[in-house]
């Protein structure tokens, strides 16, 4: 299969390498250059390369191939990266003439290395930023965007990082519970599309009881506006059949509020509360914590989520209401006590 891609070829690569695909390289000739390159898959000897004015092909797992040829990437994507803005708003500042790449100004559609090139926004470097994961337990009433032309809160309000932080998938306004922050792009990656499939938790209350035939129906697929949805896990979790937890590893917009509805029984309360291994515990509402290493693999599906699913909390619209939650006859029932040791 013939692509093309472009390469940094970069200084300081010895002339023996660059000797063995053009006859014309002797000792010390370098080649400096941004170029557009054909690339040949070639199977197990991986791509290789047809650089211009050399007469033979590169091979990238030759010895010298990875140090003489280097990806780069777009500048937009490098600064939204290391934080400066977003992609978009990154665009409009190489638009400004306000980015430079080595001395020169860059232009849309540039592309550099960011740990080989100096780039510069109004003059000053910038560099790369360290990766950073954070969970949130979004309340309600908050945006989850950076900003929000309507003044509304916004999640970006209750983390105050100095990275330029971005939310892993959206919450609804009117939803809470665990919401990802990070400025790792192959993991937001990871965490969203659909074809990873990693599962999100939901605890609904609902309007009306569910119903046998809308439990059937939601773990069917439910026929919604844009199409039919997967088949979700569902449990009724309080007797009163108006709180259930589902079970999706889809993200359409307000899913699970729509499948409710399709159902007959709409939401009035939604909590989320895991994404794949990563359950709220007790993070309290509106307060964040960096993940784990342990975490992030879990993420990232080194570690598998758990078997038995977490008590599941309510959401806190609900939690005023005293009959949610009530078990055993209307009595609520009382937690172990974990501190007491047990008596023979």
């Amino acid at each position: 299969m013939l692509t093309t891609k472009t390469y940094r070829v970069l200084n300081g690569i010895s002339g023996s390498f660059l000797g063995s695909c053009h006859p014309e390289s002797g000792s010390g000739s370098v080649i400096t250059d941004v170029v557009r390159a054909t690339v040949y898959r070639s199977g197990r000897t991986g791509d290789q390369i047809w650089l211009p004015g050399l007469p033979s092909r590169i091979t990238r797992t030759a010895p010298g191939a990875r140090d003489l040829l280097r990806m780069a990437e777009r500048l937009q994507k490098i600064l939204s990266s290391a934080g400066v803005a977003s992609r978009r708003k990154s665009e409009e500042m190489i638009e400004q003439g306000r980015v430079a790449v080595n001395g020169v100004k860059a232009t849309i559609g540039d592309q550099a290395e960011p740990n080989v090139d100096v780039i510069t926004v109004d003059g000053r470097s910038i560099s790369a930023q360290r990766k950073r994961y954070l969970v949130l337990n979004k309340p309600q009433g908050h945006v989850t965007t950076l900003s929000d032309p309507q003044g509304r809160p916004t999640v970006a309000d209750l983390v105050k990082v100095p990275e330029r932080l971005f939310p892993v998938g959206r919450l609804d306004y009117d939803t809470e519970g665990v919401l990802l922050l990070t400025n790792d792009g192959d993991f937001t990656q990871r965490i969203t599309h659909p074809s990873y499939e990693i599962e999100k938790v939901y605890v609904a209350r609902v309007a009306t009881p569910i119903g046998l035939r809308a439990l059937d129906l939601l773990r069917t697929g439910v026929q919604l506006e844009d199409g039919m949805s997967a088949p979700a896990k569902v449990r009724i979790v309080y007797r009163d059949d108006r709180t259930v937890e589902l079970t999706i590893h889809e993200g359409r917009n307000r899913m699970i509020r729509r499948m409710l509805a399709a159902v007959g029984s709409p939401v009035t309360g939604l909590i989320r509360t895991r994404i794949g291994p990563l359950l709220l515990g007790d993070l309290k509402t509106g307060q964040w914590r960096e993940l784990t290493d342990v975490e992030i693999a879990g993420l990232q599906g080194e570690v598998v989520a758990p078997a038995r699913p977490a008590p599941a909390p309510r959401p806190r619209s609900l939690r005023s209401q005293g009959t949610v939650g009530r078990r055993n006859g209307g009595r609520r029932s009382s937690p172990p006590n974990r501190g007491a040791r047990s008596r023979r």
